[in-house]
């Protein structure tokens, strides 16, 4: 189990997990991710942290097939500057490995934010907190959990 994991069942959330074994060769861990669980791209989804105004870091999750916009993560967490978050700060904070930050069960419970696709789907899948291990949830579950707020977030 992980922190994600534990912190979905201690909620009594209904989910689902999906295990696949991970290429180390693969050039992106969320379409692999995708493939390897046969789910439509847009329903999974990627946990990216960010530093806003160069200090408090922040949790953009946005589908795998896209790219997190700077600005709009910045806007939505109030800032005027965001940028990807040092590689040993995320680990540090997360609790996690690249690749397998999950937005669930972080070390410190980070300001998260979910793109607002999210909301056309019944479920999403998401980082259970370890490469090779998916989620599937409902959105508003995932956002009830994190404290986190929906706003659009793709470039």
């Amino acid at each position: 189990m992980t922190p994600g994991i534990n912190a979905a069942k201690k909620a009594k959330i209904s989910h689902r997990i999906h295990q696949y074994e991970h290429d180390s060769a693969a050039e992106s861990f969320g379409t692999e991710a995708a493939e390897k669980i046969g789910a439509d791209p847009s329903r999974v989804f990627k946990t990216l942290v960010v530093a806003i105004d160069g200090k408090d870091l922040a949790v953009g999750v946005v589908p795998v097939d896209s790219m997190l916009s700077m600005k709009l993560v910045a806007k939505a967490a109030g800032g005027k500057k965001a940028v990807m978050a040092d590689k040993q700060d995320v680990q540090r904070s997360t609790g996690y490995v690249l690749g397998g930050v999950s937005p669930l069960g972080q070390k410190k419970r980070l300001r998260t934010f979910i793109d607002d696709s999210a909301r056309s789907f019944d479920t999403i899948f998401v980082s259970a907190g370890r490469r090779g291990l998916e989620i599937e949830l409902s959105p508003e579950d995932l956002a009830k959990l994190t404290a986190a707020r929906f706003a659009p977030l793709q470039a």
